[in-house]
């Protein structure tokens, strides 16, 4: 008799999807947003997604925790939690499943957070809901999740309401809301896009414990490849709602199939690649670049800020024990030359922000100097005036940053207006519309809202706007954090262009060391508030001498990584 051999038992997806689709019934037509898709994610398993802004990553996401409203429409063959449907499930069943079964973590974290709440209050409350344990429990996990996404001194800062915590911590707290009740799969959109590498890679690694722990599974959406080669073990890549490639993460980063993922890997900025100018320098012989010049345009001297967190006015006033003071900039110092970009880096709360917030005019120093062209801006009127013409500032969210009443042609002329450069209304059109082409968008642009434009898109807007007082020195805070691979290169070669055509001097801020390799020609390291490492941006990447910058360096994702 012949003996039967037994099929190994096949794992139960945690996740299955098939057949979704996303269409939403507009008065101009149908648009459909993701178009017949089907994926499974098992116990365990990380699975990345990745494309462009608009290939309906997100709307995946969205569709399977039941939040599309009309006049979206989702159909599905079927979408299975665990091998339960979850698709057409009222709204009241969803919801218990939300939270509990399914976290979720966003990619702007004060959508997720309740200004009026401290943050301990709010994951309590979500503990409780979800798990058996009283208030002294739920306060003890809650600083447990609060240490395991990286937030220092949890016991401490429990008490803090959102607005206390820099855009990086908040994004931390985020992540522990999406773990308190101990999900089965965990949806994280663009967790780690608003993040220093070092926190990037905390996260990441909790992640990965928790699938290897307690076999969670996730669904990780972003447009950060290096992240998806770091945490991911499968991906799909998504193009104008359709996978159009899937399979292990190294196989298709080194052996990618369409010319569609070919050309997100390539746009993929390399921490090893040096920097375009430097290269083109030494070939010339020449030492300086970055049109150096004797003077510079901005000097900072001995730079600080402290911020009073006290609890309450009498305590501010009244100073003693329960007076709570934060040095957010220590005692820093950097200069910038004319033509040049200064690359500002460092971990969320190093201070980075708050020295831009100072040379912008957003935040009074607490002590230390800041002189454009050798005149304090704080302490020369002469100087102030001209600060608010010759300093224009580019910040991480365009969306928030612009008027969403406006049409973009008004956004972009109010500064030419207020700083009294034209009247002429005529005059303001033709340079609005001139600005518009020279961040390569069509001048009927200028007839539409913000909110009628992708993230790239108003991105270019804002930086027509930072443009339009003819300013000399722009301070660009995270200009391409929240952007896809492919849009973050094309805005970074129109920074470039922009800056050779106008003659300007950048601040460049950002976690991503490998644009500022690709873009600066000095870089400044700080943490805690201090700076730790100041020099040529080629020196500290090929030769740092701080133990902490050799850590950030140490942290940054790589695709090479992956086997």
């Amino acid at each position: 008799m012949t003996e039967t051999l037994k099929a190994a038992p096949v794992s139960q997806p945690v996740l299955s999807v098939k057949d979704l689709k996303v269409v939403f019934h507009l008065r101009r037509g149908d648009f459909t947003a993701v178009d017949g898709i089907s994926f499974d994610i098992m116990p365990g398993e990380v699975l990345g997604v990745v494309g462009e802004s608009g290939a309906g990553k997100s709307m995946t996401g969205t569709a399977i925790m039941g939040l599309i409203d009309r006049p979206g429409e989702v159909t599905a063959t079927s979408i299975s939690l665990k091998g339960e449907r979850i698709d057409g499930l009222d709204e009241e069943s969803m919801r218990r499943i939300r939270g509990k079964r399914i976290g979720m973590v966003f990619q702007d974290p004060l959508t997720s957070l309740n200004p009026l709440y401290t943050v301990g209050e709010q994951l309590i409350e979500t503990i409780r809901r979800h798990l058996p344990l009283n208030e002294k429990q739920a306060r003890e996990r809650a600083i447990e999740l609060l240490a395991d996404a990286g937030i220092p001194d949890p016991a401490g800062r429990i008490d803090s309401y959102p607005h206390q915590f820099s855009g990086g911590m908040r994004q931390r707290v985020v992540i522990s809301l999406a773990l308190a009740a101990e999900p089965e799969l965990v949806i994280a959109d663009e967790p780690t896009s608003a993040l220093d590498v070092s926190v990037q890679a905390q996260i990441i690694k909790v992640l990965k414990r928790l699938c290897a722990q307690r076999g969670v599974a996730v669904m990780l959406i972003t447009h950060d490849m290096g992240v998806i080669a770091e945490a991911a073990d499968r991906m799909i890549v998504m193009n104008k709602g359709k996978i159009v490639e899937t399979g292990p993460v190294g196989d298709i980063i080194h052996r990618p199939q369409e010319p569609y993922t070919i050309k997100l890997i390539e746009a993929i900025p390399s921490i090893k690649s040096q920097n375009p100018r430097y290269v083109a320098a030494v070939a010339k012989g020449e030492v300086a670049i970055g049109g150096k010049t004797d003077a510079p345009i901005v000097t900072v001297d001995n730079l600080s800020k402290v911020f009073d967190l006290s609890p309450s006015l009498f305590a501010r006033v009244l100073g003693g024990k329960s007076r709570k003071l934060v040095n957010a900039v220590n005692d820093v110092s950097f200069s910038i030359q004319r033509g040049q970009t200064y690359g500002l880096v460092g971990e969320s709360g190093s201070g980075k922000s708050t020295c831009a917030r100072m040379i912008v005019g957003l935040l009074e120093p607490t002590s230390g100097s800041i002189k454009l062209e050798g005149a304090d801006i704080w302490r020369d009127k002469e100087a102030t005036a001209r600060r608010r013409q010759k300093i224009q500032m580019i910040f991480q969210d365009p969306y928030a940053s612009l008027n969403p009443r406006w049409r973009v042609g008004e956004i972009i002329a109010e500064p030419i207006r207020a700083l009294g450069i034209s009247k002429n209304a005529t005059e303001i059109g033709d340079r609005v519309a001139d600005l518009l082409e020279r961040v390569r968008l069509d001048p009927a642009a200028m007839r539409k809202y913000p909110h009628e434009f992708s993230g790239g898109q108003r991105q270019r807007i804002a930086i027509a706007r930072a443009l339009s007082s003819q300013p000399e020195f722009i301070i660009c805070d995270e200009p391409t954090s929240a952007l896809d691979v492919s849009v973050q290169a094309q805005v970074l070669e129109l920074m470039s262009r922009l800056q050779e055509e106008f003659g300007l001097t950048y601040l460049l801020i950002s976690h991503n060391l490998a644009v500022i390799r690709q873009m600066a020609d000095a870089v400044g390291v700080l943490h805690n508030g201090v700076m730790v490492e100041n020099g040529e941006v080629e020196q500290i990447f090929s030769d740092p001498r701080a133990d902490y910058t050799r850590m950030l360096l140490d942290a940054v994702p790589d695709i090479a990584k992956v086997a």
